[in-house]
């Protein structure tokens, strides 16, 4: 079991930065994909970004240019830092990550933290 756990939600005026942190513990050795998802109110939960753990990364179009996915393996942790973030940007953001064993998937949720971005 994957245990994550996020920090660095937070309000801030449009144009602003925020900083998102997620450290996973437990069983961390066969973690394979790690990203960040969120979910606004009334909306499907939806992928922003994901890095592989050798460091390939992707991005929703919506985030392109303006956020960053950054992971420390050593450390099992995964950050997304935001810039120009837009009141669209408002929503609960959750860590997400996988790992593979044997031949079984399995896919490790955080809590989820608050970014609201005021206009």
């Amino acid at each position: 079991q994957v245990q994550l756990v996020e920090s660095g939600g937070g309000l801030v005026q449009a144009g602003g930065s925020l900083r998102l942190s997620c450290a996973a513990s437990g069983s961390t050795n066969n973690i394979n994909d790690m990203g960040w998802y969120r979910q606004a109110p009334g909306k499907q939960r939806e992928l922003v970004a994901v890095i592989s753990s050798r460091g390939g990364t992707n991005y929703s179009n919506s985030v392109k240019g303006r956020f960053t996915i950054s992971r420390d393996n050593a450390k099992n942790t995964v950050n997304l830092q935001m810039n120009s973030l837009k009141p669209e940007d408002t929503a609960v953001y959750y860590c997400n990550a996988e790992d593979f064993v044997g031949i079984f998937r399995n896919v490790y949720w955080g809590q989820g933290t608050q970014v609201t971005v005021s206009s």
